[in-house]
């Protein structure tokens, strides 16, 4: 299904594949107990979340998905890439999965993805984490800029044919990744046309605007009374500003903030043991009751 080749020293998990309605999606389904869903976001995958899930699954059920066109996922020629789509087809895999009460984290683009997940499933969620991230539109300038400058077509073509957004990694986090660690990050999506959805997110902070006004009014309304965990990178550029922090605590007056003083945009590399303890602090103890059919 593709040539990549995990090393199974850094990412020790049993590959699964759900075939939905737009192609075909990689995952992982690791240990028993509550289950908590990791959400990645842009350029990464669930090779992301390998040591927070090493440390979690012996408590948790932890399960990890790759977006269509990410990771070992499938890249199909006739899917748009928008966040909207991410969604529908994330969507209807974790309703093949049938889960209750569960967990959902997301990082970057993930806490969109995650929270358009779980506001469509609000009866079913247990809790919340997120991480260096956002769920309303972005008007703060650095956003913006950012969108129109990798929208660009010069830029556009470095991400297809450079592979720019992953070379721009090792700048996002605190600790330089090691060769074998930016290899399952580069080679994984080794052609332009593997890199489209990498080149159309920076695109969707301005076009996803529709999505994320939805969700700047349904996440307070729909999760605001959820245990939320807030782990946060605090030497991030974009998102280590006290204004998002604030944001996210007045949608989710249940909070408790984390926050990880050495770490950059990408925490799960930075600071994985710090975040499994936290989540094992907040949502840990608790019964089976996430447990359904695998």
């Amino acid at each position: 299904m593709h040539e990549f080749t995990v090393d199974r020293s850094l990412y020790p998990f049993e590959s699964r594949w759900f075939d939905g309605r737009y192609g075909r999606m990689h995952y992982i389904d690791e240990g028993h107990g509550t289950p908590i869903i990791f959400f990645h976001g842009n350029p990464t995958w669930s090779f992301l979340y390998r040591n927070i899930i090493t440390r979690l699954r012996g408590e948790f059920r932890c399960i990890a998905v790759d977006y269509l066109g990410f990771g070992l996922s499938e890249h199909p020629s006739d899917f748009g890439y928008t966040v909207e789509e991410h969604v529908a087809a994330v969507g209807e895999w974790l309703d093949h999965l049938n889960l209750d009460g569960f967990i959902t984290m997301g990082q970057d683009w993930g806490g969109p993805v995650s929270m358009a997940i779980a506001t469509e499933r609000h009866a079913t969620v247990r809790g919340v984490v997120l991480g260096n991230t956002w769920f309303w539109p972005s008007d703060g300038w650095r956003l913006k800029l950012f969108s129109i400058v990798m929208s660009s077509w010069p830029m556009q073509y470095l991400v297809l044919h450079r592979n720019l957004f992953v070379e721009f990694l090792p700048f996002a986090v605190s600790q330089k990744p090691t060769d074998a660690v930016m290899q399952h990050y580069r080679d994984v999506q080794p052609s332009p046309a593997a890199r489209r959805g990498i080149a159309e997110f920076p695109r969707e902070i301005r076009a996803a605007r529709p999505l994320l006004e939805r969700l700047a009014r349904d996440v307070p309304s729909r999760l605001g009374s959820k245990s939320a965990l807030f782990v946060w990178g605090m030497k991030d550029p974009a998102f280590g500003l006290a204004a998002v922090l604030s944001r996210l605590q007045g949608a989710f007056p249940d909070n408790v903030l984390i926050r990880l003083p050495q770490a950059n945009h990408f925490i799960q590399e930075d600071a994985p043991d710090a975040i499994a303890e936290a989540i094992i602090q907040r949502f840990g103890g608790a019964d089976d009751e996430g447990e359904k059919d695998r």
